[in-house]
C-alpha cells in the first residue's frame, strides 16, 4: 500500500515532510486538506488530539507531527537520503538543532503570522517578543553555522531549516550582519526537493497575512 501524506502545500510544517519524500524518493500520494476535500480533513482531525497536519498514513499507521514522520521513513524507508546518522550520538545532535528549528525559528515566526491573522488581535507587545526571539536566534544560527558544514544528502536538519527559514525570512528580514544564515538560506531553496516544495506553494501566496514579499 502506498504511503499518504496529508497537508496543504503553503503550510510549513507539510514542507518539512515533502521534503524528507522528495530527498527519499519514496512513493506517496499526497492528499490535499481544503473545503474541497471535507474527508481528508476530517481523517486528519481524528488522527491526533488537535486534528493538525502533516499526517502520514502507512497502512494501520497514523503518524503525525513532521519530525515523527521524518523518523518514520528513515526506520522504514531510509531510501536515497541519509535523514538520520547511523551514530546515536550524532544523530541526537541533530534532532537537537531540529529542535531549534521548529521551536526558535518556526515558533517565533507562527506567532508574529497568528497576531496577522483575522482575528488575531494584533498585540503589538506580543509581535515585538516573537521578532526579538526571532533575531535572538538569528545570532545563534550565525555562530554554528561557523561549524556547520551540510552533507552530500539532505537531513533531518535541514527537513525542519528550509521551510522555517523560508517563512522566517519574511516576517523578519535576515540582515546583512548574518552573511552565514543567509547564505544557508539561499543554499536551501537551491535543494531541489526545496524548490518542488517553493513552486507548489506559489499559488497561495496570496493568502500570507503580512504579505508575501515579490521575491523567493
Amino acid at each position: 500500500m502506498m504511503l499518504e501524506l496529508y497537508g496543504h502545500p503553503f503550510s510549513s510544517y507539510t514542507w518539512k515532510a515533502l521534503i524528507a519524500l522528495y530527498a527519499s524518493e519514496t512513493p506517496f500520494a499526497f492528499r490535499m486538506l481544503g473545503p474541497d476535500e471535507p474527508e481528508n480533513g476530517a481523517r486528519v482531525a481524528a488522527a491526533s488530539p488537535l486534528g493538525k497536519f502533516p499526517l502520514l498514513i502507512d497502512g494501520d499507521a497514523e503518524v503525525f507531527e513532521a519530525t515523527s514522520i521524518i523518523e518514520h521513513l528513515w526506520l522504514h524507508y531510509p531510501g536515497a537520503a541519509h535523514l538520520l546518522p547511523a551514530d546515536p550520538v550524532r544523530a541526537a545532535h541533530v534532532r537537537m538543532i531540529d529542535r531549534v528549528f521548529d521551536n526558535y525559528v518556526m515558533g517565533p515566526m507562527q506567532a508574529v503570522v497568528d497576531e496577522h491573522l483575522p482575528g488575531g488581535g494584533m498585540d503589538p507587545a506580543r509581535i515585538a517578543k516573537a521578532r526579538a526571539n526571532l533575531e535572538r536566534t538569528y545570532v545563534w544560527l550565525e555562530r554554528w553555522l561557523e561549524n556547520y558544514t551540510p552533507g552530500e544528502d539532505i537531513s533531518l536538519i535541514e527537513c525542519a531549516a528550509a521551510p522555517s527559514l523560508f517563512y522566517a525570512d519574511w516576517v523578519l528580514p535576515i540582515p546583512a550582519s548574518y552573511p552565514r544564515l543567509a547564505a544557508y538560506r539561499a543554499y536551501l531553496l537551491a535543494l531541489s526537493p526545496v524548490a518542488r516544495c517553493v513552486e507548489d506553494a506559489r499559488p497561495y501566496r496570496p493568502f500570507f497575512p503580512l504579505g508575501a514579499p515579490d521575491r523567493d
